[in-house]
């Protein structure tokens, strides 16, 4: 493969590029600024979700991804074009590069093939379609082409994705429409309901990301947002803990848990033996909760692990494949 190849996660909270040869060149926000009049993309990434709530009438914001599913197909070749453009400004060269694009596991077949299309449209000369979890899971660098089971749990911005891997493929694979966004709105309510106080969910993000835990014996910070006083409207001033983010995302935080039991159960008996020697791979945006290893851990019975830079595992995984020929001959590639 050339040095133009790149790998690809189209994730529902960010975007990641891999270039072959030269690590992550691009990592931003899943967003989308389009021009409804001339129907062209104007903004995309951090550029485009600090457009958000302040656009014209003709200027619309739109997340190509939502909920694990590909919203807009000819977004995505967009999308891919300006990937492969801006590889070729770093100087990586005007070849057609071949890539390898991670894909959310609720992908279907008539939106793997649009995406094929959209790649071949914008350039690309091969495309290769990954899932999401076992790309997570060769970016975790796990020897998933060996007959070992480990289970990767993908908890992302849209999904959350649970995948037991064993022989380069996927044994058991869900999805669950619970996942990082759900704790943000989750936060939001909980906010208006205990403190009369609304906050946009892009302040609960925030919150979620600088203060936010996932066990109880994580240290306890605490942080003043601006939002607006329900009870007199006017905009207004509160200060938010790290125990009102717990207590707002505990609901989806257990739903997570018990999907995961709920796969546990079903794994093979020798399948179930490789997952507790191994233990439990968590992955994704939202792996970054504090706490969140312990938490699972304790709930499961089964030690978990959390990789250096999670939410960034898939496009590694990606990258790893454009390395490792003989690798991408092994998995389960599309």
């Amino acid at each position: 493969m050339a040095k133009s190849d790149l790998g690809i996660d189209l994730g529902t909270a960010t975007f990641v590029v891999y270039q072959r040869g030269k690590g992550i060149i691009i990592e931003e926000p899943s967003v989308v600024a389009i021009d409804k009049n001339k129907k062209n993309m104007i903004a995309i990434g951090k550029e485009a979700k600090d457009m958000l709530g302040k656009t014209p009438d003709q200027i619309q914001i739109i997340r190509p991804v939502q909920d694990g599913v590909i919203a807009d197909p000819n977004i995505i070749e967009e999308v891919l074009r300006y990937f492969i453009k801006k590889s070729n400004s770093r100087g990586f060269g005007l070849y057609k590069p071949s890539l390898i694009i991670g894909i959310p596991a609720l992908t279907t077949d008539v939106e793997r093939r649009a995406v094929k299309e959209a790649a071949a449209r914008v350039g690309a000369s091969k495309v290769f379609l990954i899932s999401e979890p076992l790309a997570a899971a060769i970016g975790s660098e796990i020897d998933i082409a060996e007959p070992n089971g480990h289970m990767v749990i993908d908890i992302g911005g849209g999904t959350t994705d649970i995948a037991v891997l064993s022989l380069g493929g996927c044994v058991i694979s869900e999805t669950i429409k619970v996942a990082g966004e759900t704790m943000d709105q989750e936060i939001v309510k909980y906010i208006k309901r205990r403190y009369k106080f609304f906050i946009g969910e892009a302040t609960a993000e925030r919150l979620k990301t600088e203060i936010g835990k996932a066990h109880p014996s994580e240290e306890n910070f605490e942080t003043e947002v601006k939002g607006q006083n329900l009870k007199t409207g006017l905009p207004s001033s509160i200060v938010i803990n790290s125990e009102d983010i717990l207590n707002a995302i505990r609901p989806v935080l257990n739903e997570i848990i018990n999907k995961i039991k709920n796969i546990l159960e079903k794994t093979p008996p020798e399948l179930s033996a490789d997952i507790m020697m191994n233990g439990l791979i968590v992955v994704g945006g939202t792996a970054r909760l504090r706490g969140l290893d312990k938490l699972i851990s304790e709930q499961t019975g089964i030690k978990t692990h959390i990789p250096e830079d999670p939410h960034l595992t898939c496009a590694k995984g990606t990258g790893i494949l454009l390395e490792n020929i003989e690798l991408l001959n092994k998995v389960q590639v599309s």
